[in-house]
């Protein structure tokens, strides 16, 4: 080989080519143009090693350019002899021959190529390397930025799988100087929505049954992108039962049918059902679940008041707390079922306007009240313990899921009781008489006053009018004295009765505890009163008695209670002291 790099006339003869003019050989020279440094020439393959390849590019001169060059453009590729590239002129080596570089070579073509597809509002294609700050970085010839607000339509919830994979992409600036790239995967996204949501526009109607992928989910719904535009399905219109999340149904990705509820042209916002697929399952419920009849359903949800049992799929109904048990009073629900609990009911009422439905579980089961009356008659006397103790009244176990009450008012005959528990405490056993049974209201009543004869009732016979009693003095009030007359018993001696003399009030007259000798005059053993006079006594002592009787029967209706001289103060009349009304 010459200088110049051209094969003696010898050699050609040798290898039985044609032979070849001093004059010819001089224009090949001449047309050998001097490469500049720089610039991009095409390249002849000359020669291989394992890790490099001998480019000639006509400039007198042949160079190595390393294999990696090439294999980064594409791996598979086996370079053969005689195969062209292009390379970038780097510079002149001092020793003679050229830098060459084909990485370069493809980077000002890419260059040239992006300048070219931004210019034009094309696409590039690209393949995302790997994940860098605020983005991807991708390989379109370059390496060039792809920011996560330009990856998709939407957030991507897993970058890496999106390594490896190729796409088209818009251009939407770059820096050669600076070797940077900003490219979008969205905006090509965003022109085919476009073109989609048009098309749509002309062919959604509501009724319409259309298919869609799930995109995003939320605690109030599912968003369907529907091929062009999004759509919301609320989730009340998931399902005609309950869904306590959307999520619990579906994942993001699935592809589900939907009917169009709504369509808003204005807005593009389409409302979409799910439910609305299936016919409203209580439209059947009147006859499929008719009052009295039994069903087994699935505890759904726990209330303070009461449990949501599901009958089928849409179909709920309630079993109030009062409806759970004949006997356990739980303070919740959830003390007898727990949610997901399979149960029998019965059902109680059907309200299919309102969508409604009472059950009850105690129906299943024996109810007591319906042979209390027959085992405890009124009258009979029962024992048992004291349950509970209120200002009102005693509770008193009778038998299993039936209680008793004894008020207040029925504890006794003739004390005055504040509250139950100054005589009485819980867990003590006691007797008391049925006094009334109401199965209706499940009220079981009783008196323990009852056990004993209403004093009162021999009241009548033991004071007849003009006996004459001594007893204590209980209390002085402005309108007179109350004498005991016994246990429980006491008459009331009115300011008008304690002297012929007129007098505004006893009080400082008398001393409670000290006794009083005095006439009756009135008694009635309904009204729980008796009159007592010691004016009468007076005048029976000194007419002899024979005005007693005529006395009597004109104070007979005096008043001899607190409630009636309460009424008689209302009304402005009180006894005179001749017995006789006179107004005030």
């Amino acid at each position: 080989m010459t200088d110049n790099g051209t094969q003696p006339a010898t050699a050609a003869e040798e290898n039985g080519t044609e032979d070849i003019s001093f004059a010819e050989l001089f224009e090949q020279e001449d047309n050998n143009t001097v490469i500049n440094v720089g610039e991009v020439a095409i390249g002849t393959v000359v020669d291989k090693t394992d890790d490099a390849v001998l480019i000639d590019v006509g400039d007198k001169a042949e160079s190595y350019i390393p294999l990696s060059e090439f294999r980064h453009e594409d791996p598979d590729r086996e370079i053969q002899i005689g195969d062209q590239f292009e390379v970038f002129i780097e510079k002149r080596k001092e020793e003679g021959g050229l830098l060459l570089s084909r990485e370069k070579a493809i980077a000002i073509k890419v260059w040239e190529k992006i300048a070219k597809i931004q210019e034009e509002d094309g696409t590039i294609e690209g393949r995302i390397e790997n994940r860098v700050k605020g983005g991807m970085s991708v390989d379109i010839g370059v390496p060039a930025f792809l920011p996560y607000s330009q990856i998709d339509l939407r957030p991507v919830k897993d970058l890496d799988s999106l390594i490896g994979k190729t796409f088209e992409f818009k251009i939407l600036k770059f820096n050669r100087k600076r070797n940077n790239v900003v490219i979008s995967r969205r905006a090509i996204l965003e022109e085919q929505r476009n073109k989609l949501r048009e098309q749509m526009r002309s062919t959604l109607q509501e009724g319409q049954t259309i298919r869609g992928a799930i995109t995003n989910i939320t605690d109030y719904g599912l968003f369907i992108d529907l091929g062009g535009m999004d759509g919301l399905c609320h989730i009340t219109d998931l399902s005609w039962g309950r869904v306590s999340h959307p999520s619990k149904l579906y994942s993001v990705g699935e592809e589900i049918e939907v009917k169009i509820l709504k369509y808003d042209r204005e807005t593009d916002r389409v409302s979409l059902g799910v439910k609305q697929l299936k016919p409203d399952p209580w439209e059947l419920v009147p006859e499929k679940y008719p009052a009295g009849s039994r069903i087994t359903g699935k505890v759904v949800s726990i209330t303070d008041y009461g449990v949501f049992v599901e009958l089928e799929e849409g179909v709920e109904g309630l079993v109030h707390i009062s409806e759970m048990s004949w006997s356990k009073k739980p303070r919740h629900p959830s003390k007898i079922v727990s949610v997901g609990e399979q149960i029998e009911v019965q059902v109680l009422k059907v309200e299919a306007e309102t969508k409604r439905i009472s059950l009850g579980m105690k129906q299943l089961l024996p109810n007591p009240w319906d042979v209390v009356e027959e085992n405890y008659p009124v009258g009979s006397v029962i024992e048992g313990k004291i349950k509970n103790i209120t200002d009102f009244g005693i509770f008193i176990g009778i038998e299993e899921g039936i209680d008793g009450l004894i008020h207040v008012s029925d504890l006794s005959w003739t004390e005055r009781i504040k509250h139950p528990s100054e005589k009485y405490s819980k867990g003590e056993t006691i007797q008391a008489v049925v006094l009334k049974i109401d199965k209706e209201n499940e009220r079981f009543s009783l008196g323990v006053k009852q056990l004993e004869p209403d004093p009162w009732q021999a009241a009548a016979n033991n004071y007849p009018s003009g006996t004459i009693v001594e007893g204590k003095i209980t209390n002085v009030t402005d309108f007179g004295v109350f004498v005991q007359l016994e246990e429980g018993i006491e008459g009331l001696v009115h300011v008008s009765e304690i002297s012929r003399e007129k007098i505004k009030t006893p009080v400082g007259m008398f001393t409670v505890g000290e006794p009083l000798k005095a006439m009756i005059i009135n008694v009635s053993a309904d009204d729980r009163k008796i009159g007592l006079s010691v004016k009468a006594l007076q005048e029976k002592e000194e007419s002899g008695g024979a005005a007693v009787e005529e006395y009597a029967q004109r104070q007979s209706s005096g008043p001899s209670t607190f409630g009636d001289l309460l009424k008689a103060a209302a009304s402005g009349e009180t006894k005179s002291d001749n017995g006789e009304g006179e107004g005030k």
